[in-house]
């Protein structure tokens, strides 16, 4: 397996979100070749591990195509629900996100990333993020139940061998925030119906109580009796006022991510999760993760 590691390296309490666009006359393969140029010595020296994502086109102008995922393309316009709800666009060339075990390191880091992309590409979004309360999120519940094993993960993240962009990912990222006031003067029972499982142990509703458009119930994706996985690495970010949920998905398959963001407008069947009256989408964006293989066919000369 030649995947980017740190897509499975749990445990990082500290995160930070870089988001870039190419320059004006910046060819797409000098902004890939000064990324690759990051990716050894900040993962294997610098104390945190990087990962580094591309808009699926621009990795397409440049890789192999045996590099390149089949139906990984970026997100061009919000997806809409019927009664106007709305999942922004906020698609960007670059997508590089950074984690360790304390904020220094992630800070000193990701202002070598800054400056190592400062001639290729202009930064347009930072987000630091957290481990809040060690496995729940900012709504008080465990994020992350449905979450395969790391065992089961690379099946679910990465694509398989013998196929095209094998060992590459593709990953949805997301700022949704929170109205934090308006969450906390629901009763406990009013936000396990929200979500669809009981907050203290995460134990899913029946199907009885759980309401049709709970979180769960609107998130699980089943095919022909088949629940369809993602992977998240889902973390709080933002400040006491202003604050939410970075979510971080990764697959093999884009379509169950976009999928997944349909059923949760109510695309199709006007069933809208009944989270997102308590959570906005404010970014969205999908950038392929190639294989170390194929990111380091880039990697300026000299570098290991």
């Amino acid at each position: 397996m030649s995947a980017q590691p740190g897509i499975f390296a749990l445990g990082t309490p500290e995160h930070g979100y870089l988001e870039f666009d190419l320059r004006p006359g910046v060819r797409a393969v000098d902004l890939v070749t000064a990324a690759a140029g990051l990716v050894g010595p900040l993962s294997t020296t610098g104390g945190v591990n990087l990962v580094v994502g591309l808009r699926p086109e621009l990795w397409a102008e440049v890789a192999d195509r045996a590099d390149v995922p089949t139906g990984a393309r970026s997100w061009e316009e919000g997806v809409v629900g019927p009664d106007g709800f709305t999942m922004p666009a906020t698609q960007h060339d670059a997508w590089l996100w950074l984690a360790g075990g304390d904020r220094t390191a992630v800070f000193d880091n990701g202002r070598t990333v800054i400056d190592g992309l400062a001639a290729v590409a202009v930064l347009r979004r930072e987000t630091a993020g957290w481990l809040y309360s060690h496995d729940r999120d900012l709504t008080g519940f465990i994020d992350g139940t449905e979450n395969p094993s790391l065992l089961e993960a690379p099946e679910v993240a990465l694509v398989p061998d013998g196929s095209p962009g094998a060992d590459s990912s593709v990953v949805l990222f997301q700022l949704w925030e929170h109205n934090s006031d308006g969450w906390e003067g629901l009763a406990q029972e009013e936000q396990e119906r929200v979500i669809g499982r009981t907050k203290p142990d995460s134990i899913e509703l029946d199907d009885a109580a759980k309401p049709a458009d709970s979180h769960v119930a609107r998130t699980v994706l089943e095919v022909d009796g088949v629940e369809l996985d993602i992977f998240r690495r889902n973390v709080a970010y933002g400040t006491v006022s202003l604050h939410g949920t970075a979510f971080v998905g990764f697959s093999f398959d884009q379509w169950r991510l976009e999928e997944m963001l349909r059923r949760m407008a109510g695309v199709g069947d006007g069933i809208r999760d009944a989270l997102t009256r308590y959570t906005q989408p404010v970014t969205g964006g999908y950038y392929t993760i190639p294989s170390v293989t194929a990111l380091a066919r880039f990697a300026p000369p000299g570098d290991d």
